[in-house]
Parts: C-alpha cells; structure tokens; sequence
C-alpha cells in the first residue's frame, strides 16, 4: 500500500508521524498500513486517496463549526488568546468564569480572519479575545454568547515553572528508591505493604537523613487471581491497590471477636507456610489470604465519626469511585479482563451492568471500602514520613497506561484508541523493540474533556505524596502506537500536546507541594528535555546511561542539576549485577539479542570500563571488589550537582537479580523477586533495619551531599 499526499496531510493533521529517525540515526518511513490503522484508531478513514481528501475536508468543516475551541491552556504570567468562530455580522460576548465563582468581564477583541468560502454553512469570521497575563492559576471556564447560541470552553492557566518545593531550599537530599512489593517483614502478608513502607520511610529518615522514598506505582489491580505481576499495566490509574494495605491496622480490626481474630490468624499462618516452598513473591495467594481478612473486617460496625469519614469519602470519590467498584465487583464474577465479559456487562451505562451492580451492592461497598482504607494508610505514610524529617515523603511513580481489560478502559471506553499497544521502537538496549500491551487515552478525546481524565488522575497520585516519577515523560510529547497484531518495529509516533499535558501536571503538582521527576531516558529529543527544563520538571540521570557527544562517560560536573541521579534503574540489574553483565547474559538466554552474544558482552565490557575508568581517575576507586566498586559509583554520583540522589535498595542490600528485563512477560519472573542479599536468599525489612551494609554505601553519597550547594 502506498501513502498519498492526501494521507500524508492528514496523518501531519492529527499528530501522526509517516517518518521518524532510528536508534542508529537512520529515517525511516512508516509502513502506510500502520498510518491507516492508527487513525482508524482515532475514528478517522484514510484507506485511500478520496478517503483521506474527505476526511481532511470533514476535519476542517468540524473546527470551522465549532464556536469555541475544546480546551485553551496558558501560563500564569503570559498573556495569551482564543478564538470565536461566528458569522461576519453578528456580535459576540466572550467571558471568562473563574473556578472560584468569580466572572471576568468581557474579553477584549484582538483579530479578526475569516473563513475558508467553501463552507457548507456559510461564511464565518474567526475573533481573537485576550487571554490576560494576570490570571490566576487554575481550570476556568469560558462563555461565548451570539445571536441565539452559546458555547463553553475550558481555560487552563497553569504555572510558568514549578522547580522544587520551598521546603527543600537550597539542600540537595537523597532517598530510596525500592519495589515495595518485594520489601516484606515478619508482619507483612507475603508482599511489602503500606505498614513496611512506614517502617522503611521513618528509618531511613530518621537514621539515615533521607528526604524520600521512591516506590513503584501502587495503582490498582485485578480484584481476583490472576494478578498482573507488572505494576506498570495496572488496571487502574487512578485508584490504589488493596493488595498494599496491611490489615492490622485497619483500625476496624480493634474491634474484632476472638473468632474472628482466630480466623485472620489461620489466614496468615496458612499463607506463610504456602509461601515458605517459593521465593517469588505470590500475589495471587497473598491477596486470596488479605482479602478474605479484610472481608471480616468490612464486617465490623464503624463508629458514628468513621461512618461520616466513610460515607464523605464515597462522595468526595462520585462516579469515578462508583464505576471503579462496580467494574470491580463484576471483575469478582466475571474475571479481571473486562474484555472477555458478555457482551452486555461491557457497557458500563447498560441496564445489565446496572442490575448486577444491584445485585452486587454488598461486594461494591467492599470495593470502595478498600479503597477508603488504603487512602488512610496511605496518609499515614505521607506524615509518618515527614514528621520523620523527609523534606519531601513518598515519591509515587505514574505509569505510562493501563491493562487493556482493566477498569479505566472500561469505565471510560471512547477515551482510548482501540486496536493499538503503546511501545517503544527498537533502540539499543531493546533492538527489537518493546510492546507494552497498553491501549493509548486519544489526544483529541483529552482535548475535547478539557484534560479532566488526566488532570483527575494526577491529583489523585499526589493526594498523599511529596512527588512523582512519571515513568516514560516523553510520553506527554508523543507515544509509540503500535497496531494490533504488528511487533512493535512497525509502530508509529502520534504526537500529544505537551504544553497541555505537562501544564496540568505542574498544575497540580502545585496545588500539592510537590516534585515532578520526569523518566526521561532513551530516545528522547533535546528538545524536550529543555522543555521539561523550562517547565521546572526534573529530569533522570542514571549513571551507565550519562555519556557526551562522543560517547565518553559524562563528568559529574556536568550532569543536570535539575534531576534524579542514580547509579542504576529497575530496568538493569542492580549495580553488583551490572558489574557482572548479568544483562547481558539474561537477554541472550530470553532471545533478545540482535547481534552475537560475544560482540554484545565485549561491547558493554568496554562501556563498563569506561566508567570505571572514569571513578578510578577521580581517586574514588583502587580495587576490583565488588562491593567496595558499588560504593565508589555511589560517592562519584555525589559529585553531580542534582538535587535528588537515589539509591535504589537493591544495591544497598547487595542484591544481583533483576526486577524486570523489558521485552518479556513470563520468560522471566517480572516483579515477582523478592529483596535478597548477596546469596541470593531473600531478606525481611527487619534485616535492612539492621543492616551495616546498607549504612555504609548510604554514607557514601551523604558524604558529597555534605558539599554547599551553589546557587
């Protein structure tokens, strides 16, 4: 199939690239089926030249039609404009109403252009009104009146840079970056929960003098086996996963009878001595156990005051809260793939979906029961945290999607582009490219909603937090979408609004207090990280990857002050097994390899000893032990000017394995490695507590934080 020029100008239209530069430099050109499939995507026909000529007509005609547009952003301290599509000779009134209630008067006429003359209705004429710089932050509402008709649109004001908190002040600070999941204790129920992350959060503050903690996305999964082991394909973004909350301290279960703390007690004894024959961990055995304790403890009359707490909550969630529990509840029966559901349960306005959510009532409270807990114990982190001294508190981590059967899918359906995968083409480390199983929000739908779905979801992240990573930030630019049934090289980029999508991040990072760490490596334009820069969100610096224009390893100098540093990432091996090419070696055994194992262990020897090269020239480093080697990467990192030094705590504990080798699913045990020691046996929270080890490589980064900031 060839591309026409009719179908090339739609795809530039609708922000869908037919030509992009590869891993090596090299352009290549987009195979024009997966053009077509994506706009299909997008409800748009380009299946051949006439095709394509209409639809391009037809999308001019829609925005010529419209009074106002869908959605105008701004920055605080810009003036700015929008435009009033009306017919020549009518006049218009153009106000902007406040989300405080406040109306601002009329809007001052800048422009006037009119319309193309083959219009079906007529002639129109495009006004510009001011945006003033002096507007106040927030989501506002515009209102244009003419001749009989009215129209609505939503403006955005958001800030011009958002940086670090003030409560950091000039400080540098570090913290663990850890996979709760796998940080368990001798309390927790076979997976580290909110109760652990307390524990490792007011210890590492306290003792140590962290200023956060990184955990991985604690989004939502499925209610019932089989559980998605990633955390990166949740079901929902929006809410939490009950799987992290630890049922004593619920504070319900004070109050429950001896038969009923007997019954919990079975649970747990039960879970651990099935947990004892494996050491991966088992979400599905250890949220069959939770679930059923948490069942007793929703049994367990609340109190007048937790009952309001309880039922202000339900109202504070609405119909978000409502629809996530309903899909919830069906996923109970039906399976955690809302995609195999009958027919009639897929819908979620259908009279079935609303009869069985009747039917169901009792199962759907639990839901949104769970969800009322795990905000509490989530709370109770945030402060925890800060009142032990973290400057910031959790760092939660946003995930790029959502599982394709989950709730958001389902509870929102015509947000999504069907039949597409969101990925990543192939690059260095990954030569045949990644397909991530997610289906991509559409950008015109984000726009048309004024933003809302992902404006809420944000908020939602940082209720409890002092920051967040989002993972693959380049993804508010453009995103990989890959037609259903393509591998991921035959995917295309489609392009988002990024000053819509990284304002209303700030925005509500704002209106928080807190930090943005965008996830910005791979194949990332310098562009855009400039933006992200302008923008006042940080950047990562992963040392392996931090290389100047000739390949060398980059000086620590000259790394970005504006980032998250850190030595490795959950996608390597921890550092100790980095240093023994264990990637390399787990990707030849898993097929990933594009070139001869041998040419791709020499290649990354010699890129790990140019690094080594490098600490050794600074004097940190005289030997080839490898925990003496972990510790001189950390104190070199310290010689970078970024605010925010990470260490994961997989490398404090001397672990080897991998959490997570990117391009597969089973082949390997993904998320499910618990927190081990050098040997390889796993370790419980109460060992890192007492850990040297862990305080030793601590120390070698609070050493250069010792260094003055300048300013």
């Amino acid at each position: 199939m060839q591309m026409s020029p009719e179908m090339r100008k739609l795809a530039q239209v609708h922000g869908v690239a037919t030509e992009y530069t590869g891993w090596q430099g090299e352009a290549v050109q987009v195979p024009a089926e997966t053009v077509t499939a994506v706009l299909a995507a997008m409800g748009v026909d380009a299946s051949s030249a006439p095709a394509s000529a209409d639809a391009l007509q037809a999308h001019r005609e829609r925005r010529w039609a419209r009074m106002l547009p869908p959605c105008v952003v701004t920055r605080q301290g810009s003036a700015s404009s929008c435009w009033v599509h009306i017919a020549p000779t009518e006049p218009v009134e153009v106000l902007l109403e406040l989300e405080t209630g406040e109306t601002v008067g009329e809007l001052r006429q800048l422009g006037e252009a009119t319309s193309p003359p083959d219009l079906p209705g007529g002639p129109l004429v495009e006004r510009n009104f001011a945006l003033e710089a002096d507007l106040p932050l927030g989501y506002h509402r515009l209102r244009a009146r003419s001749a009989g008709r009215e129209s609505f649109s939503t403006v955005i004001v958001t800030p011009s840079c958002l940086g670090l908190p003030e409560r950091l002040g000039a400080h540098r600070t570090w913290g663990f970056a850890t996979q709760l999941y796998s940080v368990r204790s001798s309390g927790s129920w076979g997976i580290g929960d909110l109760a652990d992350l307390t524990d490792l959060a007011v210890w590492s503050a306290a003792r140590l003098g962290a200023g956060f903690v990184l955990v991985n996305p604690l989004h939502a999964g499925e209610p019932v086996a089989p559980i998605e082991p990633s955390p990166y394909l949740p079901a929902s973004r929006r809410f939490g996963s009950p799987l992290y909350l630890r049922v004593e301290r619920v504070p319900e279960y004070a109050a429950l009878g001896p038969e009923q703390r007997e019954r919990i007690q079975l649970l747990l004894d039960d879970l651990r001595h099935r947990l004892g024959a494996t050491d991966l961990i088992d979400r599905d055995a250890s949220w069959a156990a939770k679930r059923e304790a948490l069942r007793l403890v929703h049994a367990v009359p609340r109190s007048a005051g937790r009952e309001l707490d309880y039922r202000a909550f339900r109202a504070r969630g609405g119909a978000a809260l409502d629809g996530f529990a309903t899909w919830s509840a069906i996923a109970v029966v039906h399976g955690g793939d809302s995609s195999t559901w009958p027919e009639e349960l897929r819908d979620p306005s259908s009279p079935a979906v609303h009869a069985l959510a009747e039917e169901l009532a009792g199962e759907v409270d639990f839901q949104c029961w769970c969800q009322w807990v795990l905000d509490e114990q989530l709370q109770v982190v945030q402060a925890k945290s800060v009142g032990a001294g973290m400057s910031l508190g959790v760092m939660h981590d946003l995930a790029v999607g959502v599982h394709p059967g989950g709730a958001d899918t389902w509870a929102a359906p015509g947000d999504y582009a069907s039949s597409i995968q969101v990925g990543a083409p192939p690059d260095a480390f990954n030569q045949v490219g990644q397909d991530w199983s997610q289906p991509p929000l559409r950008p015109d739908r984000l726009e048309e909603l004024g933003y809302a779905p992902f404006r809420e979801l944000i908020a939602a992240v940082l209720r409890h937090a002092g920051g967040i990573r989002v993972d693959h930030v380049i993804g508010l630019f453009r995103l990989w979408w890959i037609p259903a049934g393509r591998p991921p090289s035959e995917g295309t980029y489609v392009t988002y609004d990024h000053e819509a999508m990284v304002g209303v991040l700030a925005l509500e990072a704002h209106r928080a207090g807190a930090v943005v760490v965008g996830e910005d490596l791979g194949t990332v334009e310098p562009s855009a990280r400039e933006y992200l820069l302008e923008r006042g969100i940080l950047g990562t610096s992963v040392l392996w990857f931090e290389r100047d224009q000739e390949g060398e390893p980059l000086a620590a100098e000259r790394w970005r002050e504006l980032c998250l540093a850190s030595v490795t990432t959950h996608d390597l091996p921890p550092t100790a097994g980095y240093l023994a090419g264990e990637h390399v070696r787990l990707r030849d055994q898993l097929g990933l390899l594009t070139r001869p194992v041998a040419e791709e262990a020499a290649a990354d020897a010699r890129e790990r000893e140019s690094w080594l090269d490098e600490v050794r020239s600074r004097g940190l480093l005289e030997s080839d032990d490898t925990d003496q080697t972990v510790q001189a990467l950390h104190r070199y990192l310290a010689l970078s000017p970024a605010r925010l030094l990470c260490v994961a705590l997989a490398d404090a504990v001397g672990e080897h394995r991998t959490q997570n080798q990117p391009g597969t699913t089973d082949e390997y045990p993904n998320w499910r490695v618990p927190l081990s020691g050098p040997d390889g046996q796993p370790l419980l929270l109460e060992d890192v507590l007492g850990s040297e080890r862990v305080v030793v490589l601590v120390r070698q980064v609070q050493t250069g934080l010792l260094r003055p900031h300048a300013p």
